[in-house]
Parts: C-alpha cells; structure tokens; sequence
C-alpha cells in the first residue's frame, strides 16, 4: 500500500484557489510597478514640455521701424549688411566680421545679429504652456497691467534655430550646437576607447581566462565593482590622470598645440570612456556567453584554433549583444555631469569644438548652467535643451535596437 495519499477534492481546489490567488497579487504588484513608472516618466516629460512652450512677454530697446523703413523679415542680405554697418559702432562691426565674414552669413543669422545688437530684445515674462492654453486671457490681462508696452506672443524654445545656433548670454538668442558638437565629441572618444578595449577584455576573460583561476576572479569581482562605482569617482580619475599627469598629451602640447591645458574633449572622452568601460566589458562578456558551445566545440571538430574559432564564430554571433550593451552604455555618457565638470568643461563657449584638443562644453553642462540662472527664460532654454538630450539618448536607443533586430540569431 502506497504511503502517499492524494489530497481531498475540497483541500485540492482550495490549494489551487490559493496559488492562483497568490499568483494575482503579485502580477498586479507588478503592473502597479509599471503604472508608477509610466506615471513618473510621464510628469517628467510633461513637466519639460510645459516649460519649453508657451506665451513671452517681452519688449524691444530701440524700435524696429526707427532703423527700418520696411519690415526686418523683407529685407534681403544686403540690406541687413548695411543695416549693421549703419547701426553698429566701427569697432563692433570689424569684430564680428573677423569671427566670420558678414558676406558668408546666412540672412537668419544676420537677422539675429540685429535683433540681438541693435533693437535688443528683453524678455519680461514667460509663461508655460498649460497657462498659455487655459488661462490666456488672465495672462493678456496680466501683461497690459505689469508691461503696457510689451508684445505678447506664443514661443517655442525647441526650434531649428536652437539646434543651430552657439551659446549666448542672452535667451533669446542662445542655442546648443555648441554643447551638441561637445557632446558628439566626448562620446565619439569613449567610443574609441571603450568598445575594442572592453570586447578585448570580454574576450580575454570568457575564453582565454581560467575561470577558476584566483587573479582572474579578482579581475572579475573589480570589474563587476566598478560598474557601480558613482560617476564623480571616475571625475577625480581623469582630473588627475588625464588632466594633470597627461596634460602634455591631452592640451596637444606634444603635437604642437599651445594654446591649450589638459581641460580638453580629448581628457573628457577618455574620462567617460574609462566610465563606461566596465559596462562594456560585462554586456559584451554576456553576449560572448550566451553563443551556444556547440559552435565552439564544431569549430574545433575541424582543426580551427581557439583565436579562429573566436574571430570567425564567437564574435560574429555575439555582435549584436555587444552593440547593443555598447550603445547602451554609451547612452549612459552622453547623460552625465558630474566627471565633465570636474574635468573642467567650461559653462560658456561660443566656439565650436574642432579638435580633441579644444575647449568644450556639453548638453548636461549647458542645461545645468541655465537652469541656474534666475531668469525665466534661461529655464525655458534649459527645458527645450532638456528635449534635445532625451532626442539623443532614444536615438542612440533606437539604433541599438535596430542594431540588434538586423543582426540578432536565434538559436
């Protein structure tokens, strides 16, 4: 006679009711997870959105139509020409055409100079977009009352001239292609730095390594540390690393540039790819892992040698997991603040970074320096270039993911 018994049918339903019930709670434990992040990732966006649009009350220093007989808008690049030679002080004049000659600007930027040089734009108020939709007519009402002779008109930070134009101490007029270009640079470095160093290593310790090896456990258990050591950390390693002890090689004094110190793009690149080297070397390590050892052993089946068996098969089949780990990683740096700002990223430039070893700035940087400020306007700037990095970071996101769908195997 068998010593087990099976349960009654009343226990039995009851103990299938119970796990199911159990089963319920924790699926909406984890669907009321996901609810909060949508929700929080939700406001977040919201909140940038309603800072980068919306109604400005602003007025002119000297009136448009006493230094023009027609409209700003109709007058061609000639005419703008002589409107800032006849406006503008000879000294003022000569120097921006030596930044760059008039003759080879475009005729919004020559607009822009005038309105920034001669007519002098000054924002008084801004307003967000939820109150400019609802609550217009208070606004209208509130401008004629604090500044009868300010114009009133709906604004979008977050425009094409943005994107194209460098930084300025003004508002209105300020941009972050200067801050994009820095941005481009540093992770371009990382990038050269990071990807065939961490694939190298990755390599190195999934198929060369002993894994019972004591130092190569220790290697192991520092790299999956580091990956979680905070990014100011890695701030202070290239201040005094690359800043200061290598400052010959990143000012370019060794390639004949002299006009710089070792704050360059070329010191922060390298800072932030010594950042995300650690990420790099575990998601290409878990791609290399995830190939199938029947691959391996087949290869070897036919006389191929361990580093062809790695280069011809391994590698090829965990390209995927290493892009996409890699982008990801990289994603991670085009975000942070902390390293560029001890490196000494500078929170004004105008000049457009065009070598490593130049002066830079980047989007984290720029909208940290605006968000400071105390105007209202330098907030909306800050939360229109708020927009642009969110744009850069899910296109770096798309493109892993492209990355992965175009060469990913299924096994």
């Amino acid at each position: 006679m068998s010593r087990y018994t099976y349960p009654e049918k009343n226990e039995l339903e009851r103990f299938i009711a119970a796990r199911y019930r159990a089963a319920w709670i924790w699926e909406m434990l984890f669907f009321s997870s996901l609810l909060i992040a949508i929700v929080a990732l939700s406001a977040l966006f919201l909140s940038v959105i309603d800072d980068s649009f919306g109604y400005v009350a602003y007025e002119y220093k000297k009136d448009p139509a006493a230094i023009s007989a027609k409209p700003l808008e109709e007058l061609n690049k000639e005419e703008l020409i002589a409107l800032l030679q006849a406006n503008l002080s000879k000294g003022a004049y000569g120097k921006l055409d030596n930044e760059q000659k008039m003759e080879t600007r475009s005729e919004g930027e020559l607009y822009n100079l005038i309105i920034e040089r001669i007519i002098q734009v000054k924002t008084k108020e801004t307003y967000t977009l939820y109150r400019s939709l609802f609550e217009r007519e208070a606004i209208e009402a509130e401008v004629k009352e604090k500044f009868p002779n300010a114009k009133l008109e709906f604004r979008s930070w977050l425009t094409p001239v943005f994107l194209t134009t460098p930084q300025s101490s003004k508002a209105e007029f300020a941009g972050v292609r200067t801050a994009i270009l820095g941005s481009l640079w540093i992770v371009g470095i990382a990038i050269l730095l990071a990807l065939p160093t961490g694939v190298g290593a990755a390599v190195y310790l999934q198929e060369y390594a002993n894994k019972r090896n004591f130092i190569a456990q220790i290697i192991q258990t520092n790299i999956n540390n580091l990956a979680g050591v905070p990014s100011i950390v890695y701030g202070m390693l290239g201040l005094a690393i690359f800043v200061r002890a290598w400052e010959p090689f990143t000012s370019g004094a060794l390639f004949g540039v002299t006009d710089t110190n070792g704050r360059t793009v070329l010191a922060a690149g390298l800072t932030m790819g010594i950042l995300v080297l650690p990420l790099v070397i575990i998601n290409a390590q878990e791609a290399i892992k995830a190939v199938p050892d029947s691959i391996r052993q087949a290869a070897f089946g036919v006389g191929a040698t361990r580093w062809q068996t790695v280069w011809h098969h391994v590698l090829p089949a965990a390209l995927p997991g290493i892009l996409t780990g890699s982008i990801l990683a990289m994603s991670r740096a085009i975000g942070e603040t902390a390293p560029l700002i001890i490196v000494g990223a500078s929170t004004f430039i105008t000049i457009d970074p065009s070598s490593p070893f130049t002066k830079f700035t980047a989007l984290p940087i720029q909208i940290y320096q605006w968000t400071s400020r105390a105007q209202g306007e330098f907030h909306a700037i800050a939360a229109a270039g708020i927009l642009v990095l969110a744009g850069l970071l899910l296109l770096l996101n798309a493109t892993a993911i492209l990355l992965r769908n175009r060469y990913q195997r299924r096994w």
